[in-house]
């Protein structure tokens, strides 16, 4: 099918370039930019007064299936990923059972395919059952279709078995996503350790839960030469060592979920259990740090960190909710938020939603603007203006503490290789 999506402002993160043009599409590919008068299109989309960017990638999304259908389902989760620009997930494999065999991978693949709306990419489990002792078949895992390997937020407290986990995963070149929470330190705590959690008696996870665990996977990354993706940090502590490993060279990278850009402990509230995530909402120095870090591009990526909750699970006291937050919808208006903070440009602010972690998954022929690319597209009113609300939200999971807000930016539609998965 050949598309025109005319009077577009196109805006291209990696070229960082904004144009006002028409965009012709072919076969799925972007083939140019209008007017174009001798091509002739079956389908034309008016975008005149919209933004037209590659198609947003999520790099940590749980859609809840196998195992709690109960909370989400793909359906559900994807129709969300797709109202939400968001083009390509990448989910976590903490299902039940988690992906740990091939045939789960497979299955999973076949299913979110068939529903014909965002891409998945699935992370596989470094270690059987996520309990941290025997490996996975990682080169299975990769050969059937996963991106990485990784533990969701289950750490690996022995670290003789992560080392031998690094090793044998950098034997075949593959990557290494995981979260950075030393166990002990982290367990009992809900909160982070600081004013809000002690005037709340809530128990407490310190920054150095986060800067420890750190430490330790970038010593042992060092010393394998695996590739590695530490996902949403949330401690301004842990920049200086990310910082650090980059400089040395080390293959590592680092993700922020949008939440922490846009929260911090003070919005838990009256015990607002939306505001229980892991890992915990910190300070407002924490996040004003991890804002200013993926500005200047020691983060590379935001992802959503989306949590489906049932309202059972958060209808309890804050200690004993289940933690977790709704992002799929809000990933492009927190980001969009994010970047007129920090005085971005469009091109700018978009980058770490799409073409960095295109990147990070080695994807060339998405993230990008340019001819030739796969025609996953994401057309938004940047002046939009919407209340969050459970009606507004396509996801099962109606748990953010932005319920009630108004946020700015709003998808008006979304393409998948050019051809349309949602419009409003």
């Amino acid at each position: 099918m050949r598309v025109r999506i005319r009077s577009a402002r196109l805006v291209d993160p990696r070229r960082r370039q904004e144009e006002l043009a028409d965009l012709l599409i072919a076969d799925g590919r972007i083939v140019g930019r209008g007017p174009a008068p001798d091509f002739h299109a079956d389908h034309t989309i008016e975008a005149e007064g919209l933004v037209v960017c590659p198609g947003l990638i999520d790099t940590f999304a749980r859609l809840r299936e196998p195992g709690f259908e109960y909370r989400a389902t793909l359906a559900s989760e994807l129709k969300a990923a797709v109202r939400g620009g968001i083009t390509r997930v990448v989910t976590p494999p903490d299902t039940d059972p988690p992906l740990d065999e091939a045939g789960l991978v497979e299955m999973l693949r076949f299913r979110s395919e068939a529903l014909g709306l965002a891409h998945v990419h699935p992370v596989g489990a470094l270690t059987l059952g996520l309990k941290g002792e025997r490996l996975s078949e990682m080169a299975l895992l990769a050969e059937v279709g996963c991106v990485a390997l990784g533990q969701a937020d289950v750490p690996i407290a022995d670290s003789l078995s992560l080392f031998r986990a690094f090793q044998y995963a950098a034997t075949f070149d593959l990557p290494v996503w995981l979260t950075a929470s030393d166990p002990w330190l982290a367990a009992a705590g809900c909160a982070h350790d600081g004013e809000v959690a002690a005037r709340l008696g809530l128990p407490g996870i310190p920054a150095c839960a986060e800067t420890i665990a750190l430490a330790r996977l970038l010593e042992l990354a060092r010393a394998t030469g695996v590739r590695l993706h530490v996902q949403h940090l949330s401690s301004a502590a842990s920049l200086p060592l990310l910082a650090q490993a980059k400089a040395s060279g080390l293959p590592v990278s680092a993700s922020v979920s949008a939440l922490h850009l846009a929260c911090s402990e003070h919005d838990i509230g009256h015990f607002d259990t939306h505001t229980h995530v892991i890992p915990p909402l910190r300070s407002q120095a924490d996040r004003a740090a991890l804002a200013q870090a993926v500005a200047e591009g020691l983060i590379d990526v935001i992802d959503s960190n989306h949590t489906p909750v049932d309202d059972d699970a958060k209808a309890v006291p804050f200690a004993e909710s289940e933690p977790g937050a709704t992002g799929l919808e809000l990933l492009l208006p927190l980001t969009l938020a994010w970047g007129r903070e920090r005085g971005l440009d469009l091109a700018a602010a978009l980058a770490p939603i799409t073409d960095h972690p295109a990147r990070l998954l080695g994807q060339e022929d998405v993230g990008h603007l340019g001819e030739g690319a796969v025609a996953d597209l994401c057309l938004f009113d940047p002046e939009a203006r919407w209340q969050v609300t459970p009606e507004s939200l396509a996801s099962l999971g109606k748990n953010t503490p932005l319920l009630g807000q108004t946020v700015q930016g709003r998808v008006v539609a979304t393409l998948v290789a050019g051809r349309p998965v949602f419009s409003r």
